[in-house]
């Protein structure tokens, strides 16, 4: 059996308590890793003076592949988010959120399985911005007047959305390469390209470029607002999402939404060189310690990144003996159990559930 070297980034908050229950599943499933623990985030602050220190983005370039619980970015840190700007160190430009149902979770839904690609480095998040009453963004008010490209309220704060073909097409490709490796049936492009042409026209343009290299995937190309409506009405309809960064974070959230929340959310930033694993929650320190937290999403998190180092077998495993706890409904953690009868009462812990599912294995 081969050793596995991956960098394990606790987080904050309820981070250490639901990556502890990851570790121990992917151990009790028989993956042998040899975890290198760095530390990010508020508690590093005053040792380091940064959130997000030079050691961490050492581990990663070292190992490639990480996993890390919930950070908090400390207010007035420089940093807009540690998540952003470790996207922007490795260019881990493919958001993924997979996305399906888990009977016994109480969700609104029992049939979603959509998969969602998310691309991650440009759009609005770009952060290239002006702020109100800057010269800067008086030079741009000044530039889009004098050009004809229309008039800005000389009170605004400016925000530009670049969309480029390079990452238009990266991101489409990868949605494709995964339908085609997964044996999923179709990719939907998703876009506001009927208002703005030149931008989400491009994002439109270029998915239907990609589609046209893979014909035995189905295509189709939605307008956002359209998707959500779908969405909500009949998700499965829905396999496979590829969407620019803006609609990819709201999406990507609406659809948590249809299986029980984000705490059933499990999701990966993956790039050329590097891949980071995450649950999409907060760090919750409202309830730090208290040894409550559901880690569903921190140890499907784990199963993605089993199937990125090829231990498929372990990450099916794990998944299935998820599916069993929950289905069983004995040994379920407050969120869900509050779903289910209005109260927390008689919930299980973080450990009884890792436990629970350990057992299921």
């Amino acid at each position: 059996m081969s050793t596995h070297t991956i960098t394990l980034i606790p987080g904050d908050g309820i981070g250490p308590e639901i990556t502890a229950c990851m570790q121990r599943v992917i151990a009790a499933a028989g993956v042998d890793i040899d975890w290198k623990v760095v530390n990010a985030g508020a508690g590093v602050m005053e040792e380091h003076g940064t959130p997000l220190p030079q050691q961490v983005l050492d581990s990663i370039a070292q190992t490639g592949i990480a996993i890390k619980g919930p950070v908090t970015t400390p207010v007035g840190s420089g940093f807009r988010s540690i998540n952003v700007a470790l996207r922007k160190h490795f260019d881990l430009y493919t958001n993924l959120r997979p996305t399906w149902s888990i009977k016994g979770t109480g969700a609104r839904y029992s049939d979603v399985d959509i998969v969602i690609f998310r691309e991650n480095t440009e759009d609005l998040y770009a952060g290239i911005e002006a702020e109100l009453d800057s010269p800067e963004a008086a030079e741009l008010i000044a530039w889009a007047q004098d050009r004809g490209l229309g008039s800005i309220r000389p009170d605004s704060a400016i925000s530009l959305k670049p969309i480029s073909v390079t990452c238009s097409k990266r991101i489409v490709r990868a949605a494709f390469d995964y339908a085609v490796a997964n044996g999923r049936r179709k990719v939907t492009a998703v876009h506001k390209a009927n208002i703005m042409k030149h931008s989400d026209g491009l994002f439109l343009r270029c998915a239907q470029e990609v589609a046209a290299e893979y014909p035995g995937i189905e295509f189709e190309a939605m307008i956002v607002d359209a998707t959500c409506m779908n969405l909500v009405t009949n998700p499965a309809n829905f396999d496979v999402l590829v969407l620019p960064n803006l609609y990819g974070d709201i999406v990507s959230d609406l659809c948590a939404g249809l299986v029980g929340g984000l705490g059933m959310a499990p999701g990966a930033n993956i790039g050329a060189n590097a891949a980071i694993f995450e649950a999409v929650h907060g760090s919750a320190p409202d309830i730090a310690g208290m040894g409550i937290a559901n880690p569903t999403a921190e140890i499907l998190s784990g199963c993605m990144l089993l199937d990125h180092i090829g231990e498929h077998d372990a990450a099916r495993r794990i998944r299935a003996a998820i599916e069993s706890v929950y289905a069983a409904g004995e040994v379920l953690t407050g969120d869900i159990k509050k779903i289910l009868t209005g109260s927390a009462q008689g919930a299980a812990g973080s450990t009884a559930f890792t436990d629970a599912v350990i057992a299921a294995l």
